[in-house]
């Protein structure tokens, strides 16, 4: 797997991971929607970890930076 999620990218979805679950947690989303946006959170935080994500690769696209 070759890298596509740059510093700044991973940066965010930490960030967005940390919010759900946060919101989560305390209740302020909940249900169905709650569990779908957790779920989400967890796969930004693993993208974020393997710096590498799936949707990016099929589409072509990469946020790292060009190293010359």
């Amino acid at each position: 797997m070759k890298k596509n999620v740059g510093n700044p990218d991973r940066i965010i979805r930490v960030i967005l991971a940390i919010v759900l679950a946060v919101l989560y947690f305390t209740g302020v989303i909940s249900g169905t929607l709650g569990l779908v946006l957790v779920i989400a959170g967890g796969v930004f935080l693993a993208t974020s970890f393997v710096s590498f994500c799936p949707i990016y690769a099929v589409l072509g696209k990469s946020t790292c930076a060009i190293k010359k």
